[in-house]
């Protein structure tokens, strides 16, 4: 592992999307508690839902990182429907994702919309984790590098590198999201390379501190090769963090790389 890798820990972070119930918390947190480590060279992170967060922060187990899906572009005031940085810190959370592809998608967010959100994020000792990634059409058209770098860039605008990297990165293929695709070790490598050669041409100490995890279909049997391209910080896990024996396998593998076996 080379020293720049070493600089940068580990992340595994489980997006539970629109998923979860009072049950599914407490047998997930139970299981985390016994699975997990009490010390680890590496870092685990879960993202509920809204409505789930408070009792993932009561009974998760300390070295657990718990983040929010989403944030208000907004301090406050009349925006209903909308949670605040502010309330998330308040709440007790350690993170929350900004620009995750199905807002992006879904909710139309723009990237100077994801840019505000991830200022609240840090302005509110929030670690944003910013989600960036072309779609199929983008990535066939040879778009794919110019797509993630705007996305990047707009948040790089209004916040700068500084805080920028107070931040997580996650590549995220939006074909390779729920579809059972998967970006080789070799694709993920080459657009987080990309990504960090051009954040080192502005400042190389912060390009090799900043971690970029993984966003696409990464589960236990992948999660090693994924894992050990020397850009991949980690992954973004999507349905293989619903259950606590997938998950752990992806952990496991981290585990394995942090302790250099």
């Amino acid at each position: 592992m080379s020293e720049a890798m070493l600089e940068r820990r580990l992340l595994v972070a489980g997006n539970w999307k629109m998923h979860g119930s009072k049950i599914f918390v407490q047998e997930m947190m139970a299981a985390l508690q016994t699975e997990l480590p009490a010390a680890m060279a590496y870092d685990v992170a879960v993202f509920p839902t809204y409505i789930h967060l408070y009792d993932v922060i009561q009974q998760k187990p300390a070295q657990l990182l718990c983040g929010a899906q989403n944030l208000s572009e907004h301090d406050d005031g009349a925006v209903t429907g909308e949670v605040s940085a502010a309330m998330l810190a308040d709440l007790g959370c350690d993170m929350v994702l900004v620009g995750h592809s199905e807002r992006r998608v879904m909710h139309r967010e723009s990237n100077e919309e994801v840019a505000l959100k991830f200022r609240q994020a840090i302005q509110h000792q929030l670690t944003p984790v910013l989600c960036v990634g072309e779609s199929l059409v983008e990535r066939q058209s040879g778009q794919a590098f110019d797509v993630v770098w705007a996305q990047i860039n707009a948040v790089l605008g209004l916040v700068g590198m500084e805080q920028l990297a107070q931040g997580v990165l996650a590549y995220e293929p939006v074909w390779a999201i729920g579809t059972g695709e998967t970006a080789t070790a070799e694709q993920a490598q080459e657009v987080h390379q990309y990504i960090r050669s051009q954040l080192a041409a502005i400042d190389d100490t912060i390009a090799r501190r900043i971690r970029i995890l993984y966003g696409g279909s990464c589960k236990g049997s992948n999660a090693f090769e994924l894992f050990s391209m020397p850009d991949v910080d980690g992954g973004l896990i999507g349905g293989a963090s619903l259950t606590a024996q997938d998950f752990m396998a992806i952990c496991h593998q981290a585990d394995k790389l942090s302790q250099g076996v």
